[in-house]
């Protein structure tokens, strides 16, 4: 039988250890809002804590939890209430931390599913009816990004607000229940967030919450967590629970694990090198990578505790031209520029801190002043954040500062990751413009060109038929005419479906290539 506590024993047992974390501070937080203790109100056999994920290509992986370690690990799905027309069996285990013992945890990977299709299940053969929505196949699609998201009265709101608002997929970058070692806290976890996490896949990453290491004992780690949150790791081709990969709609998200090894000789690192050059931008344009302890960061909270994986990893994120690095762990909203190397730079991913969701440690308020000049927007509330990515070439970000009653647009950004090519001033060939700056290409006839241009005053560019711009989308640069005297032109500028930057190796090499003579 599962152990429940009264809310009396739990203030007794939480509150010397609130106590200790707000004295061992290095700022100051404003009180937080209560903790929610989610009790058990269902049989021991029916399903609980139930949560959805992606599981590979077409397929979403259905986890719960019963106190009956009879139950069978089976779901049964369909496409119309009360009516399963399918089904799938799975596993189950259960786990042991001190003198705690889980329930049994079951994960069942259904499918193949059908994109944008609500389908209604039931866990273990008995029990309440559940459905979720499987996200789309293309553009667009909508994620919701909370961070530290524990389970206070504050959680509650964020969830609340999350929900008022449609989504495809949950993600959440590190720090799920914030049950540290009380593993009841877990359980409550499970429950209090059922409502959203069965009806929309949750991709989750750790935090430094979830390790609960203890020497000699339990000295690896993520004993609960890697029991009850199993991600996609072995689709992806990851060794480990705590990194891995996956694909949705155009999009490729990466989850790091801050806390596991990640040097150049480490298996996460030699994962992630071969991962990235696994992608094919024609297929996921987007790259969008999530991390707990921030690699950019201007609060006063957790300085430069991602600094030495920022170190490691960083460049390999930077050559791959990834698009946003979503962290949490500083409990306060911040949105970098585009950075690489502590520099701006239109290469490099922007950075996004949204550790924001609703723990139990409060806000952190000091932020370094003054700001530094890469740091776009900052604030310490919570909220949620969502990414909608309405195409192969632009996606808005919007961050959602709680309120009482609704959640206010704080801060909102769009991504455009377009290409111009057209005319530019003749006598320095083509311009290939990347919003907001420009590289030009110095070029002139080419021998394959037949048009008389010493004549007629024209050349024509021919460049080559395709050519590879980073790790983005291969695109067509056709042979254009450039008149050689007159007024500047742009009416035949055309857009590419992809991204470059002023310092981009291909680009440099067709600058020497088609260098003029």
């Amino acid at each position: 039988m599962e152990n429940r506590f009264s809310s009396n024993l739990l203030v007794m047992f939480f509150l010397p250890l609130l106590i200790q974390l707000c004295a061992t501070s290095e700022y100051t937080r404003p009180s937080p809002r209560q903790l929610i203790f989610r009790a058990h109100n269902r049989s021991d056999s029916e399903p609980q804590q139930v949560h959805v994920s992606l599981a590979g290509n077409d397929y979403m992986r259905v986890s719960w939890i019963t106190s009956d370690k009879h139950v069978k690990s089976i779901v049964e799905y369909g496409k119309s209430q009360g009516k399963y027309e399918s089904s799938a069996t799975g596993e189950s285990s259960s786990y042991h931390y001190f003198f705690y013992s889980s329930g049994e945890i079951h994960h069942v990977k259904i499918g193949p599913l059908e994109p944008s299709t609500t389908y209604y299940y039931r866990c273990g053969g008995a029990g309440p009816e559940f459905s979720f929505r499987t996200p789309p196949s293309t553009f667009p699609i909508e994620f919701a990004v909370v961070g530290d998201l524990g389970q206070t009265e504050w959680t509650a709101s964020t969830l609340e607000h999350v929900g008022l608002k449609d989504y495809d997929v949950f993600l959440l970058p590190g720090d799920l229940s914030y049950a540290d070692s009380q593993q009841p806290l877990w359980d409550s976890f499970g429950r209090l967030v059922e409502p959203y996490a069965s009806t929309r896949p949750w991709m989750v990453t750790e935090g430094n919450h979830e390790i609960e290491s203890f020497p000699i004992i339990y000295p690896r780690g993520f004993k609960a967590y890697n029991a009850r949150w199993l991600m996609p790791h072995q689709e992806s081709g990851s060794k480990s629970n705590l990194y891995y990969s996956f694909d949705v709609a155009g999009t490729h998200i990466i989850m790091l694990g801050s806390y596991t090894d990640f040097d150049s000789d480490s298996d996460q690192y030699k994962w992630l090198q071969a991962d990235l050059a696994n992608v094919d931008r024609k297929k996921t344009p987007w790259v969008i990578v999530l991390l707990h302890a921030p690699w950019y960061n201007s609060n006063q909270a957790h300085r430069g505790e991602g600094e030495s994986m920022r170190q490691a990893m960083e460049e390999l994120l930077y050559k791959a031209r990834v698009d946003v690095v979503f962290a949490g762990h500083v409990h306060a909203y911040e949105r970098f520029t585009r950075v690489y190397d502590n520099n701006a730079n239109s290469c490099g991913p922007v950075y996004i801190t949204i550790g924001d969701g609703g723990n139990r440690e409060g806000l952190a308020m000091n932020f370094e002043d003054p700001s530094p000049s890469i740091s776009v927007y900052r604030e310490p509330s919570f909220g949620h954040g969502r990414l909608s990515v309405y195409n192969i070439t632009h996606a808005q970000w919007s961050w959602h500062r709680n309120n009482e009653t609704n959640a206010v647009i704080a801060d909102e950004v769009c991504f455009d990751q377009r290409i111009g090519l057209g005319y530019g001033f003749p006598s320095h060939g083509l311009e290939i413009k990347v919003a907001p700056m420009l590289f030009r290409v110095p070029v002139g006839p080419t021998e394959s060109d037949s048009t008389p241009t010493l004549k007629t005053r024209q050349s024509h560019l021919l460049l080559a038929s395709e050519a590879s711009v980073g790790l983005h989308h291969r695109f067509h640069l056709r042979t254009l005419p450039i008149h050689r005297r007159g007024t500047r032109r742009s009416t035949n500028t055309e857009w590419f479906d992809s991204v470059s930057c002023l310092d981009d190796p291909v680009l440099k090499g067709l600058a020497k290539k088609y260098k003029k003579t």
